[in-house]
């Protein structure tokens, strides 16, 4: 599936249990327990809902009511349950998509209590070469040499923090 951020963190959410979109907006709100780490704007979040319920990742249960608009509870298939536990279990590729993707995987699986050291492991084996072959790069000249710079300190950060982590006591 080649979904953006909003709708792995929805489905992550709904993996945890059913609710609705009103509910996934305020775990995403700014001063919510995602939204700290990444905000999604509510529209987006429903949005997020139509595709995962077009992909049939997830259905419908039931509508509760009370004082305000209905709103729909949502809960997961199981094709989303196993798509969701397999992008929460994999690297986030790009250098670039670490400060977003990686710190909301983290987020998410520590909301559900899972152990993150086997992502951070494996986030870990896919940064180290990628250090390697910047490192490598900084011999050229010029703006070349300013661009290389800024990427091989850029992934060396991302895998000192990862090195981190896995160092922490309780990692």
């Amino acid at each position: 599936m080649n979904w953006g951020l909003p709708e792995w963190t929805v489905l992550a959410l709904l993996r945890e249990q059913p609710r609705h979109g009103f509910a996934i907006a305020a775990c995403t709100a700014a001063d919510g327990a995602i939204g700290r780490v990444w905000h999604i704007a509510r529209p987006v979040i429903y949005r997020a809902l139509n595709r995962l319920q077009a992909a049939e990742f997830i259905e419908p249960v039931t509508v509760e009511s009370g004082p305000g608009p209905q709103r729909t509870i949502y809960e997961l298939t199981s094709a989303g349950a196993r798509a969701v536990d397999g992008w929460l279990s994999e690297p986030v590729m790009h250098v670039r998509d670490m400060r977003s993707h990686l710190l909301v995987k983290l987020a998410l699986l520590d909301h559900r209590g899972i152990d993150p050291r086997p992502l951070l492991r494996r986030q870990r084996d896919v940064l180290e070469p990628i250090v390697s072959a910047l490192a490598k790069e900084r011999q050229e000249a010029g703006f070349d040499a300013v661009l290389a710079a800024w990427r091989h300190t850029n992934a060396s950060a991302a895998l000192g923090f990862v090195t981190d982590l896995l160092r922490a006591p309780g990692a």
